[in-house]
């Protein structure tokens, strides 16, 4: 069942943080569902800019749509990451996205607010809630790449300032984290203190923590052997810092690097095992399987595993 990000974020607000996961194909949409089904909790599917390039935009809908039927207890929203202005007018229009996310944290601080605002206005028209971001991660997603050293953390005076200008939802802010698979080469984590002030200055507004994914150098080191050449070594956000956050208002949490691992180390250690087989049916049934598996780890990581029969009740569905 999709419901709004808004609901979602009302109820989880202060308790947990919301599992944010990006999907691209079937098998990803599948172990999601099975995964948060499996841990009773509930979840924001996100669609990116490249995803729905992929094929088509309506593939993407109809394998969602139907994976709603098939698991019709699951409660979930449907989200758009990393969009630009056009695209989240398109997906706006549509009538499928609980929510958009407007990426114009690389623009001046004005010229982010004017386009955020923008977006806001034609959203809320439509009951759409909008996120936004302010202050730039490092590394890459997608079309997203920021060097390390250009990257800065946000500023809480200036989140106060861009959410009363903006009327923005929920704020992606950058608060320790990294975009991609080669993230911290050293101790690096998350930046508790930023997020207490921005707390305190917007009490109950929901912060978003994007590049959220640890990187397990097990999925690493699997890959490798099995032909990868992934660069070792690099570091994610601890684990057991998301619950921590949540607590402290990060409210959703993007997790999409840890995923494409996973995906790869199946499909590597599968033909690697088995070169004489072709049937990409094989890979993808045991990837479903252990992306579920992965799914509800990071789900009672951040809290919302067992939480969907209160959901439930307090949305009265």
């Amino acid at each position: 069942m999709i419901v709004t990000t808004k609901e979602l974020y009302e109820i989880a607000y202060g308790n947990y943080a919301i599992g944010a996961y990006n999907i691209n194909n079937l098998e990803q949409t599948m172990g999601l569902f099975r995964g948060c089904i499996d841990s009773q909790a509930p979840f924001i599917i996100q669609i990116s800019k490249g995803a729905r390039s992929y094929t088509d935009k309506r593939m993407l809908e109809g394998i969602i749509r139907a994976a709603g039927d098939v698991f019709p207890e699951a409660i979930f929203a449907v989200h758009l990451d990393h969009g630009d202005e056009a695209t989240c007018y398109d997906c706006i229009d549509s009538g499928f996205y609980s929510s958009v996310m407007i990426d114009a944290s690389h623009d001046p601080f004005e010229e982010n607010v004017a386009i955020t605002k923008r977006v806001v206005e034609r959203a809320h028209a439509k009951g759409i809630s909008v996120e936004a971001e302010l202050g730039m991660l490092g590394g890459v997603e997608e079309h997203v790449a920021v060097d390390e050293k250009n990257a800065c953390l946000t500023d809480p005076e200036e989140a106060k300032e861009f959410v009363e200008q903006t009327g923005c939802d929920s704020l992606a802010a950058a608060i320790g984290t990294s975009h991609g698979a080669y993230k911290f080469s050293g101790g690096q984590g998350l930046h508790f203190d930023r997020i207490k002030e921005i707390q305190r200055l917007l009490p109950g507004f929901p912060i978003v923590m994007h590049g959220s994914s640890s990187v397990p150098q097990d999925e690493v080191r699997r890959i490798n052997e099995a032909g990868g050449k992934m660069k070792e070594g690099a570091k994610g956000v601890n684990e057991d810092e998301y619950f921590p956050a949540a607590k402290l208002g990060v409210t959703k949490v993007n997790i999409d690097t840890d995923g494409r691992l996973v995906w790869t180390r199946v499909h590597r250690e599968y033909f690697n095992q088995k070169p004489e087989e072709f049937d990409l049916r094989g890979p993808g049934k045991i990837f479903m399987a252990e992306y579920a598996k992965f799914i509800a780890h990071k789900n009672e990581k951040l809290g919302s595993a067992g939480q969907l029969s209160d959901i439930r009740q307090k949305l009265g569905k």
